[in-house]
């Protein structure tokens, strides 16, 4: 009877431990709120260097957003933009 209940409380904490594994592991997926959107590498329009999204500068023109590597890049972009 005794190992009858172990057995059974060892498959409920595989259980848990297994439904834990899995929604840590649909959070690091591409989605904008898990840690994988930040951590997409992304190409600078400018000087073609590829930096973290998280770490990026966001510009929004035009209706759509520029990710860059700086500020001076952003600038750039929108210099050459607009003249």
């Amino acid at each position: 009877m005794y190992r009858l209940l172990l057995i059974i409380g060892l498959l409920i904490l595989l259980y848990f431990f297994v439904r834990k594994a899995l929604r840590e592991f649909s959070k690091s997926g591409n989605s904008e709120t898990g840690l994988g959107w930040r951590q997409q590498m992304i190409q600078d329009p400018v000087c073609r260097n590829y930096v973290a999204r998280g770490q990026a500068i966001a510009a929004h023109v035009g209706g759509q957003t520029y990710y860059f590597c700086s500020t001076e890049c952003a600038q750039n972009f929108q210099k050459q933009l607009s003249g």
